[in-house]
């Protein structure tokens, strides 16, 4: 294998000046330049990424942590961080945390030991002083989907309490009173927060909560046929359901067609997320739209302002969701 010493010599150049040359220095002449590619190509020879990250302190790469690289809400998340790393010449380093205290911190300290200089941090895990250690550590971290008013500039959040009260008064303002919440059993703010927007919703309308008409599941189909079932076990007067997520709401669904109720005509159903799955489910879900994207994007830019020691510009960062209107909701 080809080493530095080997692209100097066939070059007839300094090894100095083949650094100079892998590193882009202003420094390096053209005839160096092109003296040195035709070198490097001719030896086949390939730059040690982690000798040239010692040396520029930078390995050109955004870490990002999410909590499940396989949920499609983390997909679109990560594929929106690429897009403004890839105009920024970057590239993205993933770790998994799967909303694990242990599994976030293992990843977290893996991302900054690689010299990810700008982090984006989807934590749900570790505690607020954790977080904050870190930020303190890795001036280009950035958080996403948390709010910590530590670090608030560094926090790119969405109002879950706002959109969860949205899809509930909906309901409401289409003619349903008996309203029943699947919810997540996931021990995150997200939970919390979607929880207290429905009962919010239901107290400032007038409603009275009841926890039995709130059922809990993983926050997936299957979670989501699990709520559901038991929701219908109890025989309660529901006409609507407000729920955790999209995912929880397509397996509502199912557990309803399979026992024979029709959605709208028999329960409506709203949804949280908008993901891809809302618009293909029969009905198209009415949900709450979470511009993950958008968000995503705004993290990335921001923290590679961070890390290169721009200010943060002084605006908020919590965005508000938005209804979706498709079918599954029917006004009585």
């Amino acid at each position: 294998m080809a080493t530095i010493k080997d692209v100097a010599k066939e070059a007839n150049v300094s090894v100095a000046t083949v650094s100079r040359v892998l590193n882009k220095s202003p420094k390096a002449g053209k005839r160096s330049i092109e003296a040195v590619n035709a070198a490097m190509s001719k030896l086949g020879y390939r730059p040690n990424a982690a000798a040239r990250a010692l040396v520029s302190q930078s390995t050109q790469t955004i870490g990002v942590l999410v909590g499940d690289v396989s949920d499609p809400f983390f997909g679109s998340m990560v594929k929106s961080i690429d897009t403004i790393a890839s105009k920024n010449g970057k590239h993205l380093l993933i770790g998994n945390g799967y909303h694990s205290a242990r599994k976030e911190r293992e990843a977290i300290e893996l991302l900054i030991n690689n010299r990810c200089e700008s982090l984006v941090i989807h934590s749900k895990g570790l505690s607020s002083e954790e977080l904050i250690e870190f930020a303190n550590e890795i001036p280009g971290m950035v958080l996403i989907n948390r709010f910590i008013p530590e670090i608030s500039h560094r926090c790119i959040a969405l109002d879950n309490h706002k959109g969860s009260y949205l899809a509930t008064e909906y309901l409401i303002k289409n003619g349903h009173k008996h309203i029943g919440y699947i919810c997540s059993n996931h021990d995150i703010e997200d939970t919390y927060q979607r929880k207290a927007g429905y009962l919010e919703a239901l107290k400032a309308n007038g409603l009275t909560h009841s926890e039995n008409y709130i059922e809990y599941g993983s926050p997936d189909e299957e979670g989501g046929e699990h709520a559901m079932t038991n929701l219908l076990a109890k025989g309660l007067p529901l006409t609507a359901i407000a729920t955790y997520n999209d995912y929880m709401a397509a397996g509502s669904l199912s557990v309803l067609d399979e026992n024979g109720i029709q959605a709208p005509e028999d329960m409506s159903i709203i949804g949280f997320d908008n993901g891809l799955i809302a618009k293909y489910l029969h009905p198209k879900l009415t949900t709450v739209r979470y511009p993950i994207q958008m968000m995503a994007e705004k993290a990335a830019q921001l923290a590679l302002r961070l890390a290169h020691n721009e200010q943060a510009e002084a605006e908020t960062n919590m965005f508000i969701p938005t209804l979706v209107k498709r079918l599954s909701i029917k006004t009585l």
